[in-house]
């Protein structure tokens, strides 16, 4: 008597792919697929990390991290993290040529400089030497292994470069450092007066006190140097490099110096309650955004098809529901879908109100002129917390 059996039912094998090969396979989908969901769902907009477009990543910071720093802090934004060290060396006058030259040809014209850098005006003239001599120097290593692309010990790369450019710049133009804490003076003695002799570390010397018309003397400046290292590299590196050079002034103490005229040098005390902090100007914040488009031909198709066809895709586009998306503080995986973007560094003054102190744009048009308003509001507000987050550090 034969037995029956039977058999299993044949599953055909699932097409659906997991998140993960989805978002490999089909990045601009995969994140389309979040920011668009369908209209029956109710469900928000929201990217693929979870945010919500206008919200930016868990921000930390912390300071005094490098023991063997005059300032240092360590700034995590998301999964992008920036370490930054500030090094102080002594510039001495005799080494600047240009400054040799100058007392040298013309020694009333340099006094009279010096006079007016100690009069009430010296605020417009503040930031003229630490541009012309090149107080501060920042760059940025992106050679840490921090990403897959950056090799660890490879030499700077564009992105580097360009980021160190963009500090640097931003430095000069917020003047957010003043030049006179750069600055070492030296009051010459009255060799008229009964008291001939000559300053030490333990003597206090009012330095803006001009003896029988002796004005007080530039002997040497503070020279920064301000190196970042991105440690871990999920994009949007110039906020959180720009955060740590931040946060590392702020944290960022000078030793007391004087001009010895024994030994005719810049002497440094040891003494680490001598050391003052730096004045800065004011907290720039920068907050960067991209725009991502659900129709990723759209760049090339104005110049492939024919006005006609374009001008009704326009209108198309214009009768639909929004097809572009302004992301605050994008990762590396946005970064890659969006060419368009832009940078906002505002600072608030006493009474709350922003002043826009640098904006950039750059790759699109979609961001226009009441986009830029709403992204100034959403600086304001990053403001607020990236101030909250650096006092406490």
């Amino acid at each position: 008597m034969a037995s029956s059996k039977t058999t299993a039912p044949i599953v055909p094998p699932s097409l659906s792919l997991p998140p993960s090969q989805f978002a490999r396979l089909q990045p601009h989908a995969y994140l389309l697929a979040h920011l668009s969901p369908p209209a029956s769902s109710n469900q928000p907009s929201i990217r693929a990390n979870g945010r919500a477009p206008s919200q930016f990543r868990v921000t930390s910071a912390n300071a005094g991290s490098l023991t063997h720093a005059n300032g240092s802090a360590v700034v995590r934004i998301g999964d992008t993290a920036a370490v930054c060290g500030v090094r102080a060396e002594i510039l001495h006058t005799d080494d600047i040529a240009s400054w040799s030259v100058s007392n040298s040809s013309d020694a009333d014209t340099n006094t009279n400089k010096r006079r007016r850098l100690t009069e009430e005006n010296k605020d417009e003239n503040d930031d003229t030497d630490i541009e012309d001599l090149n107080l501060l120097v920042p760059n940025l290593s992106l050679s840490t292994g921090c990403a897959p692309g950056f090799t660890a010990g490879a030499p700077p790369s564009s992105l580097a470069q360009s980021v160190s450019h963009q500090i640097l710049s931003l430095l000069h133009r917020t003047r957010l450092v003043q030049a006179d804490d750069l600055r070492i003076w030296y009051q010459p003695l009255n060799l008229d007066t009964e008291d001939q002799k000559p300053h030490n570390e333990n003597e206090k010397m009012d330095v803006d006190q001009d003896l029988d018309g002796k004005p007080r003397e530039i002997k040497a400046f503070w020279v920064l140097y301000i190196d970042i290292m991105m440690i871990s590299l999920a994009g949007n590196p110039f906020d959180a490099a720009w955060a740590a050079v931040i946060a590392a002034l702020r944290d960022t103490k000078l030793p007391k110096a004087w001009w010895d005229t024994e030994h005719e040098t810049v002497l440094c005390s040891d003494n680490v309650a001598d050391a003052r902090k730096l004045s800065l100007r004011g907290l720039p914040v920068s907050s960067s955004f991209c725009v991502f488009e659900a129709d990723a031909a759209a760049s090339w198709r104005a110049v492939v098809l024919p006005d006609v066809e374009e001008q009704k895709n326009q209108n198309q586009r214009k009768n639909s529901s929004p097809k572009n998306w302004i992301l605050a503080d994008p990762d590396g995986y946005e970064e890659g879908l969006s060419q368009e973007r832009a940078c906002i560094v505002v600072d608030k003054e006493k009474n709350g109100k922003t002043v826009i102190l640098h904006m950039e744009k750059h790759g699109g048009w979609k961001v226009d002129t009441e986009e830029l308003r709403q992204l100034v509001e959403l600086s304001g507000q990053r403001w607020d917390k990236m101030k909250e987050i650096l006092d406490q550090c």
